[in-house]
């Protein structure tokens, strides 16, 4: 692990070292990631590809710098404008595989809209592009356990001191009457790299409707897979599929053209 600068602060990142020097896989977590909650996905995904990959904590999480205060409305599309940039550019990326979770993956389709000349694809898990009654209800599930339950201290393992912050920014966001009308589908014609867009059948924060639009939306070949037998967190939840997919999708990348 080490620290980065990243435009205003010190984000922690872990890179995973290969044979190979690019493309790099660059994992962005979900509302309430961190490094760590990826588990061993990321270095098993890059090592069976013999991919350099690059994880991140965006700010005021996990081990990076702390934030305050809350978001704005527009907080995934200022992490892809301006910290995605910085971060690939601290680390000499200039050739990304995005591989995004929730909020990672609505982070990764606006990178891709915007930073064509250096982000060869997207793999999306859980990607939201507009705001759905089922994804108030799973967050406010979510808020329930955080208050009821043990929720509090296991997200205090990986965040520290940033867990109240993080939890209740998050929360608070997604659940604000403001947020509601939320959407980012005007990203997506700007999209021309290849995709893979992944969702669990019985994903608890969202409905078919959001890999629909996404494919509807892009101008990019666009390859959509449900995952039988997983919910939210389908690298998780059943993680064969989901490498299968994974390495099926970024093997066809690495085919030199002819």
């Amino acid at each position: 692990m080490e620290m980065i600068r990243a435009a205003d602060c010190l984000l922690r990142v872990k890179h995973i070292r290969a044979e190979k020097k690019s493309p790099v896989l660059v994992f962005l977590h979900e509302g309430l990631g961190c490094i760590e909650l990826w588990r061993d996905f990321p270095q098993q995904l890059c090592d069976m590809l013999k991919l350099p990959g690059l994880i991140y904590e965006r700010k005021g999480y996990g081990g990076s710098d702390k934030f305050t205060g809350r978001w704005a409305k527009d907080y995934l599309e200022t992490e892809a404008r301006m910290y995605l940039p910085e971060v690939l550019n601290a680390c000499g990326i200039r050739d990304a595989i995005l591989i995004g979770h929730s909020d990672g993956g609505s982070v990764a389709l606006i990178g891709a809209a915007l930073y064509k000349e250096i982000i060869r694809a997207v793999i999306t898990e859980a990607a939201h592009i507009f705001v759905e009654d089922i994804t108030l209800d799973g967050i406010r599930r979510t808020v329930k356990a955080f208050e009821t339950t043990h929720l509090k201290e296991k997200l205090a393992r990986y965040h520290a001191d940033n867990t109240q912050t993080a939890f209740w920014r998050w929360a608070d966001t997604w659940l604000a009457p403001d947020f509601r009308d939320w959407n980012i589908e005007a990203y997506l014609p700007q999209i021309t790299c290849p995709l893979l867009l992944i969702q669990g059948e019985d994903d608890e924060y969202a409905t078919i409707a959001q890999v629909e639009g996404i494919a509807a939306g892009v101008s990019g070949p666009v390859d959509t897979k449900l995952i039988p037998g997983s919910a939210h967190v389908p690298h998780v939840q059943a993680r064969e599929s989901v490498e299968k997919e994974m390495l099926r999708f970024i093997s066809t990348l690495l085919i030199p053209k002819s």
